[in-house]
């Protein structure tokens, strides 16, 4: 698997990773390593690219979880009670992670496991980083 990071200027600094190749057992922790990177370098807003993902394991899902997990912990405004109480409705969308571009096998991946009703999924760069 193959990761850049760059940053869009959007109405806020937005970090995205653009993953290349397969998200399983054997490369979700670079997934996590190069996010934790940008997060300590003061990332709090990022889009993964998952162009270029034809395959998303239940270990890919732990990967792109921590992140979520990560970001929503870093935000002040987000409290547990809160979140669960959105993710119980279905009302709660992540304000700090969104999805670009995942193939339509990635895609039913993501709606199976549930990821896709508290993460935005868009087609488009601009769109997304405009979301934030």
């Amino acid at each position: 698997m193959d990761i850049v990071v760059w940053q869009e200027q959007g109405r806020v600094p937005v970090t995205v990773l653009h993953i290349r190749g397969e998200l399983n057992v054997n490369s979700y922790e670079q997934l996590q390593t190069e996010a934790r990177k940008a997060f300590d370098a003061g990332a709090r807003d990022m889009v993964l690219d998952l162009t270029e993902v034809p395959y998303v394991s239940s270990a890919g899902l732990r990967g792109i979880h921590t992140i979520f997990t990560m970001l929503r912990t870093a935000a002040a405004d987000e409290s547990d009670e809160t979140v669960s109480k959105g993710l119980r409705d279905g009302t709660y969308k992540s304000p700090h992670l969104k999805l670009l571009s995942p193939s339509d096998h990635v895609m039913e991946v993501l709606h199976t496991s549930g990821f896709d009703m508290y993460l935005e999924v868009y087609t488009d760069l601009p769109q997304a980083v405009a979301s934030f």
